[in-house]
């Protein structure tokens, strides 16, 4: 259904994701989204924002079938997925020192 979903290879996930299931996750998300009940993080396709967070359940619509995402971040819920964005942010100040956070997550 969805074949240009890729993940980032150092991929954020929420305190309800369970690491040893996320390989079957991401297998979930390419071929039945609608079966996955999580929030994904992307950078945004607008250039003026950073992140987007959407349903995953989104990826069975026909508009997403000729678009591609690099998954930043997996979720549970919206909140769940702020956290980790919240998380990402800091973790850029951290290591960078400054706010670029798309660039940080996608070097």
């Amino acid at each position: 259904m969805t074949r240009n979903l890729k993940f980032h290879k150092k991929i954020y996930l929420g305190e309800s994701i369970e690491p040893k299931k996320v390989d079957k996750l991401k297998r979930k998300l390419r071929v039945k989204p609608f079966l996955a009940p999580v929030f994904l993080i992307v950078p945004a396709r607008n250039p003026n924002d950073m992140l987007d967070i959407f349903d995953a359940r989104q990826l069975v619509q026909k508009y997403y079938e000729k678009e591609s995402f690099v998954v930043l971040g997996i979720a549970g819920d919206y909140s769940e997925a702020l956290r980790l964005v919240e998380r990402m942010v800091q973790d850029c100040l951290k290591e960078r020192g400054d706010c670029r956070l798309r660039e940080y997550l996608l070097c």
